[in-house]
């Protein structure tokens, strides 16, 4: 009997097993297809039967199952007839994302048409900051390695700098701010290689204006600490090569040497008041001890924020190196994710601008000690207003000639003087000018020549007219004298 319900009991308990199971199958809710997760459509919980809706929702099937061309179609089927449908920024910028997710240089060039179309017609929506900021996710996605062109880098920058900027109450504002690190962490690396690059080949002043540029712009990079080594580092080797100069004198050697030498322990310096927790601190440090330079502590403040910088970067790991060497873009694993990015335009340091500063710096250690060269003064021409800087003169005077005065010009009598001044006027005694004599009456005109003559020159000597002399016609041929005929041409008498 035992047996017999042990048996019975164990049938019913997998009755009951079954029967539960085949109860929570029937119960349980049916799947939804893949194809009809609206996860991408912004407006998925919104329930309406509208037709300017239902085209909506079904170019979001079409965009998210990658029918491209049908979701435009029918966005644009939907702009064209609903102009007044409240669906029409989301279907204008869904446009936009069309061409953006079909990819390519061009569907990504028309992509940005439409978002800077969005931007221009609906510049005080909530979506224009995400239209911006699909423009620069644009230049983002076309970024070249920080060796390569780094035209996309710079204009990527741009755009995420005009998002913040335009747009900093919008969500998207920190995923910008982290995209604009990474871009500017891709800059910060071009401009250190090439900067490291020059200082190698002893270019000095190249190498400091590339890794100036460098710590000025960009203070997240996550090598800082690298480039400012790299800038004393090079002022060190202008110590070095003026000490080498053969044709310098002693003392000019000795002071051009210590400025470059105090400005490299001011970069060393740097590094271990700013950057206290960066790997490359210590050799900052071994580079002051050896030049006989004090090593500043950094302080509490400085630490924190070193250690947070340090500690949100990940570590670059052998896959990312491997993946470096095939995939297109640059690898941005490095880049800081705390800190604010440098939202101004960058400022570079040009390298003429470092030699002009050399130049200046030459020519006041060699000026130290000299005089200082009085400044020429120029006269001031005689129309223009005299200067501060020079005494006045006096104005010339031209005495009257003997005899009386010029034309047009009256001498106002002086007043009587004391005969017991000092000083006696200079001057002559009479001071009675004479009167101007009346001009002599020219002689009245006559003339004498009669009508039909020739006037002629009158004689110096009696002031009379000489007549003028005959001509001799004798040697000219005639047509009045009568002609020679017959032996009479050869007679010449």
């Amino acid at each position: 009997m035992n047996r017999l319900f042990k048996k019975f009991a164990a049938v019913a308990l997998v009755v009951l097993v079954f029967g539960g199971v085949s109860a929570q199958a029937r119960e349980k809710k049916p799947k939804h297809k893949k194809n009809q997760d609206l996860s991408a459509n912004p407006l998925r919980n919104v329930q309406s039967k509208q037709p300017d809706k239902e085209l909506y929702d079904k170019a979001m099937i079409a965009l998210k199952k990658g029918r491209f061309d049908v979701a435009r179609l029918d966005l644009q089927t939907l702009l064209n007839t609903y102009p007044d449908s409240e669906y029409r920024m989301r279907a204008k910028l869904s446009v936009g994302d069309s061409w953006f997710k079909e990819g390519g240089t061009a569907a990504l060039t028309q992509a940005e048409a439409e978002y800077q179309d969005f931007i221009t017609f609906f510049p005080e929506a909530p979506e224009a900051a995400e239209a911006k900021m699909k423009v620069a996710d644009i230049y983002y996605q076309q970024m070249e390695k920080p060796d390569r062109d780094y035209t996309n880098a710079q204009n990527a920058e741009k755009h995420y700098r005009d998002m913040i900027n335009m747009f900093p109450d919008s969500a998207l504002v920190p995923r910008a701010k982290q995209k604009l690190r990474d871009v500017q962490e891709v800059l910060a690396e071009r401009e250190t290689q090439i900067g490291l690059y020059y200082g190698s080949r002893e270019n000095y002043n190249a190498s400091i204006a590339r890794l100036a540029t460098v710590v000025e712009t960009f203070p997240l990079y996550s090598k800082s600490d690298q480039a400012l080594i790299g800038i004393g580092d090079a002022y060190a080797g202008e110590a070095r090569n003026v000490q080498l100069a053969p044709n310098l004198p002693g003392s000019i050697r000795e002071r051009l040497a210590s400025v470059y030498q105090d400005r490299a322990a001011a970069a060393y310096a740097k590094v271990i008041t700013r950057y206290p927790m960066a790997p490359h601190v210590e050799d900052a440090r071994d580079r002051l001890v050896a030049m006989n330079r004090p090593v500043p502590e950094p302080t509490q403040a400085a630490i924190a924020e070193s250690d947070a910088e340090e500690r949100s970067r990940q570590a670059l790991h052998f896959t990312d190196k491997t993946l470096g060497l095939i995939k297109r873009g640059p690898t941005v694993v490095e880049a800081v994710h705390v800190g604010e990015p440098s939202l101004d335009d960058p400022k570079r340091t040009l390298a003429p601008d470092v030699t002009k500063e050399n130049i200046a710096l030459f020519q006041s250690v060699i000026n130290a000690g000299k005089p200082a060269v009085p400044a020429v003064v120029t006269p001031t021409g005689p129309n223009e207003p005299p200067r501060s800087d020079q005494p006045s003169q006096a104005p010339l005077q031209m005495a009257p000639p003997e005899g009386g005065t010029g034309v047009g010009v009256s001498i106002v009598s002086a007043p009587a003087t004391d005969p017991n001044a000092v000083i006696k006027p200079v001057g002559p005694a009479n001071s009675v000018v004479p009167s101007a004599e009346k001009p002599v009456e020219a002689p009245l005109q006559v003339n004498e020549i009669k009508p039909g003559t020739t006037p002629s020159a009158p004689d110096m000597a009696t002031g009379k007219k000489k007549k003028a002399p005959k001509a001799d016609l004798s040697d000219e041929s005639s047509s009045k004298k009568k002609k020679k005929k017959g032996l009479g041409k050869i007679n010449p008498f």
